[in-house]
C-alpha cells in the first residue's frame, strides 16, 4: 500500500468514527507502510484533527460508562491498553463523579443478586462484589451500593 493510500484510508476513517494514535499506527504497521510514511501521516492526521487522543478519551470514557456500565477500572485498564497516555486519562476520569458510578452499579447489583439462589447474606455479598470488581468498580463504591441494598 502507497503513502497516499494508507493516507486516504484513515482519513476516511477516522472521518467516520472516533479513533486514537495508537490504532491508526497499528493499522499502518499491519499495512507495512515505513516508519518514516507512518510519521508523516500521524503528523497529518495530528495538525488536520482527524485524531485527537483526548478527545477520543472523553468520548471512549462516557460510552464505556454509559453504555457498557463499566467501572472506573476497567475503564482505566481498557485505555491503557489503547496506550493512551496517562496524563490525558487521568483527568477525564476524575471529572466522573462517584455519583454515576454508584447510579450505575446499584441496579446492577440489584438484578444479579435476584440471579443469586438462596444463600447466606455473608455469601450473596460476596458474590456481589466480585461481579461489581470485574466489572472494574472501586471497593469504596461497591461498598457503599451493597450496604444501601441491605
Amino acid at each position: 500500500m502507497t503513502e497516499k493510500d494508507a493516507l486516504f484510508k484513515l482519513t476516511t476513517l477516522c472521518s467516520q468514527a472516533e479513533h486514537c494514535t495508537y490504532e491508526m499506527l497499528e493499522k499502518m504497521r499491519r499495512w507495512g507502510l515505513a516508519d518514516d510514511a507512518q510519521a508523516r501521516i500521524m503528523e497529518y492526521l495530528v495538525e488536520e484533527k482527524y485524531v485527537d487522543d483526548e478527545r477520543y478519551c472523553r468520548l471512549f470514557v462516557k460510552d464505556k460508562i454509559k453504555y457498557n456500565k463499566w467501572g472506573r477500572r476497567k475503564v482505566e485498564q481498557a485505555l491503557m491498553l489503547k496506550r493512551i497516555s496517562r496524563d490525558i486519562y487521568q483527568p477525564v476520569l476524575d471529572e466522573v463523579p462517584d455519583e454515576d458510578y454508584v447510579a450505575i452499579l446499584r441496579p446492577l447489583l440489584q438484578n444479579k443478586r435476584r440471579q443469586l439462589k438462596a444463600m447466606s447474606e455473608y455469601e450473596a455479598n460476596g458474590r456481589l462484589m466480585r461481579f461489581a470488581l470485574s466489572r472494574g468498580f472501586t471497593m469504596d463504591i461497591i461498598r457503599q451500593c451493597v450496604e444501601d441494598e441491605k
